[in-house]
Formats: C-alpha cells, structure tokens, sequence
C-alpha cells in the first residue's frame, strides 16, 4: 500500500482553499487551514510533507507563518502563494527559505509542477538521509548488517571464497539471510558481472522443475510449444543458487550431480550436450546429513555441494544485531510509506531483545514494516505498538501475564478487534488491501469484523 504525501493548504479564503484540494486529492493527501495559527497548530499534530500558504492573510501574514515553520522544522518546504501585485512578497519569501511560489491566477497544471517537485526533492533528501544514517550507524558487509562475532567471521570467509569457483553450502533457518550471503559471495568475485540466476526448489512443483532447471526443447513433451532456455543455461558465466536444495527429487539429484561433474547440461527432448560454466551455491534449512543417513539425499552430491560449509546463526543467537536490524528496518519503512518514526522506546526495544524471533530477520523486518503502516503520529515505538503475541512470548513476567484465561482472551480480543480497525482506517476501509497486510483472507477479514462487531464501511 502506497501512502499518498500530505500537503497542508493554509489560505484564509475557502474558495481558495476548495480549489487547491480538487487539483490536489487525486495524488496527495490535503490538509487545510484558514489562518497562520491554526496551521502551525495543524503542523504539531500531523506528519506534513509540504505546506502551500498564502502571503496576504489577516493576523498573521504568509512571512510570518513561514518565519515560525522554520523555526519548528528546517527541513519542511514551503510553497507561497500569492496574487500577482504581492509577487515582491513571495520573492522575499524565497529569502526566508521558502521553496517556490506561484501567482494567482494559476493553472492546475503549474501547482501539479511545482508540488511534484518539491516532493521529489523531499523524497531524494530522505534516500539521502537514510544511506547517510545507514553508512554512520551500522556495521556491515555487502548490505548485511551485523556486529555479531560469528557474523563478522562468516564475512571473512565470503572474501576469501569470492574469486574461487568452489562450490558452497550455506545452512541456517529460514529467515536468516541465506540468499543475502550467496548474493555477497556472487558479488566478491571474478563471476559479480555475471548473472545471479536464484531457484527455490520448494516453490517449483516437482513435475516441472526438471524444465525449469535444465530447460526443453519445442515438441519434447505436451504443452511444450516452443523450446525453453532453464536456469543453468541462464547462469552461465554466473552464480546458480539452489535455495531449499533438501526437496530436490532423487532423480533430479542425479542429474544435478552429473552438471556439476561433466559441467554440461542437456535439454529435455535433446541429446545435444550444452556446455555451462556456472558456480552453484546451495542452501537449507535441514540438516543434509541426517537426510543422507535416511536416503532422502544423495551423499556424493551432498559432498559435492558442502565443499564449503556456511553456518548462519538465527538471530537469537545474535541480539546484539536487534537494535541494529531494528533501526535499518524503521528507516527502511519510514522511507517506503513517507512517515518519521523517531526510534523505539526502552520499553519496546526491551521486548524485541527477548523475544526468541522463530522467523528470524524476516519476522522481524515484517513486524517493523505492520507496525509503522499501522502507525498514526512521528512519535517513538511504544510498548503498546508491539502486537500482543509477541508481548506474551517475550519472556518478561508482568501484572498483565497474570491475567484469568477468560481475561486472557479477551485482552486478544481486543487486541484483535483494535488491530484490524486500524488496519481498515490505514487502507481507506479496503478489505483486499487490510486482509494483504494482516495476511489472512478477505473473507476471514469481514468474519472477524462481523464477529467484533465491525460495521465495513464503503471506500472513499
């Protein structure tokens, strides 16, 4: 869900102020103020990108308001308006810092222009902030962010393995970074121009994944129309990375161990042996050898792949990375859904070290990402943001954990009901974009909403 910019017209005319909003509303959200004070009131309860505001108000004339809007906010742009006679006013505006002005009379197209502008350099300068924070901050190695001793060892090893064409087997739950560690060793290397060609052999339904892999040629089975170029073909003079290399079929594990042998691929539906020069780096989240030991998996590709072993921590294994991860993850969204959540409180930093992350950094970049689409102000993350599943497995002993089951559930209930209704008013009451980002079904969605007695409301 993309979230719309906000602009805050402040004019004393309500003619003026309509029309701005009907030129406006179809790409930004407008907010609207009919004098100086009652702006500056606006701006210090609503995150503004932008301000429009007329030069010749009573009381407080446009100078002034702009004088106090940078005394509050340096970075806030802002857009005088004024008639043709005041342009002298608007120019000393540009003096005090403003970004642009415009006369009136004035062409829709021409505050579309300067609005789309001002908001395009509002966003490069966030960009800029964030990769600015992000190289101060955070201690890291080819986009992975760590300061754990394991990790930092694994960083190493990815430079000395780069320019080596050795195969590698990179094991660690899901969620932990797997592909991040393949890209970075790709990129290390003698093979960084080549292609990075990613195959997750769970996700691909097992009767087409030999196609998928090796590619066919037109007429080789039904439904084959034309001939198909597969991965390994792909990634020639690149990197071949086999995620969830464990659910591969006994049958294609031969065939893989034959490429990685002979280095030459064939076709279904051909004879013709294709030469490939390609790296394969492997990964899993299952511990091969107990799968050898049991057949599952062929022990002299397993010996082929692990030529290189690489073990990735969880992250439980690695808090002293949560604050970092944490922090990278909140510019990250701050940036993506143009809001400026200043950090986290002790509070609610204190429950993310403890909780024992199952879905490790993927877990923690979704529960960064819901909690600041959910949220409604600029102020820190507070204890009560964090969703009541990951308060309870926290590990922290409180008053609250010594609820009756009956309050116990209806403390979830609440929860639950809270959660969806904020999630309705983010998205505008749109029930496939709310069910996208709860991750339930639609109809789930409005079972829940009739069960906590949600009345759905018609989209604006």
């Amino acid at each position: 869900m993309e979230i719309k910019p906000t602009i805050l017209v402040v004019d004393d005319e309500l003619g003026a102020r309509q029309s701005l909003e009907v030129i406006l509303e179809d790409d930004y959200r407008v907010l609207s103020a009919e004098s100086g004070r009652e702006a500056l009131e606006v701006l210090q309860r609503e995150l503004v990108d932008l301000v429009l505001l007329d030069v010749n108000m009573p009381e407080m004339d446009g100078l002034e308001v702009l004088r106090r809007i940078r005394e509050q906010d340096e970075a806030l742009d802002v857009i005088m308006v004024s008639a043709l006679n005041l342009a002298r006013k608007a120019v000393d505006a540009i003096r005090l810092g403003a970004y642009d002005y415009i006369t009136k009379p004035y062409e829709p197209e021409d505050i579309l222009s300067t609005v789309h502008r001002a908001i395009s350099k509002q966003k490069l300068h966030r960009e800029l902030d964030f990769l600015r924070r992000e190289v101060e901050t955070v201690r890291g190695f080819d986009q992975i962010i760590s300061q754990n001793k394991a990790m930092l060892e694994i960083f190493e090893l990815v430079k000395k393995v780069g320019y080596a064409s050795t195969n590698i087997l990179i094991i660690g739950e899901s969620g932990t970074g797997k592909e991040l560690i393949a890209r970075a060793i790709h990129r290390q290397g003698s093979r960084k121009n080549g292609p990075f060609v990613a195959v997750n052999c769970a996700a691909i339904p097992p009767e087409l994944m030999e196609s998928e892999m090796f590619g066919h040629e037109k007429g080789a089975f039904t439904g084959a129309h034309t001939r198909t170029i597969g991965k390994f073909e792909y990634a020639n003079g690149g990197t071949l990375f086999l995620d969830e290399i464990s659910a591969l079929r006994s049958d294609l594990q031969a065939k893989l161990l034959r490429v990685l042998q002979e280095r030459e691929i064939e076709r279904i539906g051909s004879n013709k042996p294709i030469k490939v020069d390609i790296r394969v780096i492997s990964a899993t989240n299952t511990n091969l050898e107990d799968s050898v030991l049991s057949g599952k998996f062929r022990q002299d590709l397993f010996f082929r792949l692990n030529v290189v072993p690489i073990s990735i921590p969880p992250l439980r294994e690695r808090r002293e990375d949560i604050p970092l991860l944490a922090k990278h993850f909140l510019n990250k969204f701050n940036l993506s859904f143009n809001k400026r959540i200043s950090g986290f409180s002790d509070k609610a930093m204190g429950v993310l070290l403890r909780y024992h992350w199952p879905g490790n950094i993927r877990e923690l970049e979704n529960l960064i990402e819901r909690i600041i689409v959910l949220s409604k102000g600029n102020d820190p993350i507070e204890l009560e943001d964090i969703p009541l599943e990951i308060l309870m497995s926290s590990g922290k002993t409180t008053k609250d954990d010594k609820l009756s089951k009956a309050g116990l559930i209806k403390t979830r209930e609440e929860f639950e009901k809270r959660l969806i209704l904020n999630v309705l008013e983010a998205t505008r009451w749109n029930q496939t974009e709310a069910a996208k980002i709860l991750k339930i079904s639609r109809i789930y969605l409005i079972q829940k909403a009739k069960q906590f007695g949600i009345l759905m409301k018609k989209m604006d």
